[in-house]
């Protein structure tokens, strides 16, 4: 029985769960936009939404927490620098799943995980 257990496990090992979960939160910090599972983009949503309010919060100390667990520079600095502007005024809720349907291989769910601040025309300059 799991009573008490939060989080799912996504059939993975607990490592690989947790790079897994990085490298997403990374790719939607980079993207703002990424297409993945629905129980994928619902755990990453928890991790994405403290990942923001570390942001909002700006000091040396949140700014390490986050390059603890995203590990990537660059990524932590648009992070803190760019999106904190963005999301500074909203209290929670700064992520949106959007239901596409069921893949074609597997019938799993699909979604569009994005930044609720995404617009199509700042993804398109960031692309070029």
């Amino acid at each position: 029985m799991r009573h008490r257990k939060a989080g799912r496990r996504l059939g993975r090992t607990t490592s690989n769960r947790q790079a897994m979960v990085r490298n997403m939160v990374t790719s939607l910090i980079e993207h703002e936009r990424i297409i993945t599972t629905v129980p994928k983009a619902k755990e990453v949503r928890k991790v994405v939404d403290q990942m923001i309010t570390l942001a909002k919060r700006g000091d040396l100390h949140a700014r390490r927490q986050a390059l603890s667990f995203m590990q990537d520079k660059k990524m932590v600095a648009k992070l803190f620098d760019v999106l904190k502007e963005e999301y500074l005024t909203r209290n929670g809720g700064y992520t949106r799943i959007i239901r596409t349907g069921n893949r074609l291989g597997d019938a799993a769910e699909m979604a569009i995980f994005e930044l609720v601040n995404y617009s199509e025309e700042k993804g398109a300059k960031e692309d070029n």
